[in-house]
C-alpha cells in the first residue's frame, strides 16, 4: 500500500495480495484516523461478505473467488471503545456482469484496489445495540 495525504484526504493505492480490511486499519491506526469517510473500486479475486438477519440478530457470510471488479466499496472509519473500529459494504462484479456484495469481511486486492479516505473532525463511537444486535454509532 502507498498513499498521500492532501488536506483532509487520503488518496491510497493498494496493490496485488493486500487484504483490504487489513491495509485501511494499517493507514488508520497509522496516521491516527478516528473518523473517516471511505469510498473505492479496484479489482479482486478473494472476497467475504455478509448479510445481516435482522430478525435472527445473525450475520451470514458468502465466499467469492475469482476475478471481480469492485463496483462499490463505501464506508466509516470510526471507535468502539475508544479503538479503531471500520463498517465497510462491497458490491463487485463478475465477468457476466453479476454483481454480488454486502458487509465486507474479507478481500484479496487483485490489480489494484484505489481508495480515498475523508478524515471528518472529532470522533463517534460505536456501542452494541442488544434491541438491533449489531454495534451502533453512540453519540
Amino acid at each position: 500500500m502507498e498513499y498521500r495525504k492532501f488536506d483532509n484526504t487520503y488518496i491510497v493505492r493498494m496493490d496485488p495480495g493486500e487484504e483490504i480490511l487489513a491495509q485501511v486499519k494499517e493507514l488508520a491506526l497509522a496516521e491516527h484516523i478516528r473518523l473517516a469517510s471511505v469510498q473505492a473500486l479496484g479489482a479482486v479475486n478473494d472476497f467475504t461478505v455478509g448479510v445481516f438477519k435482522t430478525d435472527e440478530k445473525k450475520y451470514y457470510s458468502n465466499a467469492f473467488q475469482g476475478s471481480y471488479e469492485i463496483v462499490s466499496l463505501t464506508g466509516t472509519i470510526n471507535t468502539m471503545d475508544g479503538a479503531f473500529y471500520c463498517h465497510l459494504h462491497m458490491s463487485a462484479g463478475d465477468d457476466q456482469g453479476r454483481v454480488v456484495g454486502g458487509h465486507l469481511n474479507r478481500a484479496v486486492v487483485s490489480a489494484t484496489c484505489e481508495m480515498v479516505v475523508t478524515v471528518l473532525p472529532g470522533t463517534v463511537d460505536r456501542a452494541f445495540s442488544p434491541e438491533v444486535g449489531l454495534n451502533l454509532f453512540r453519540f
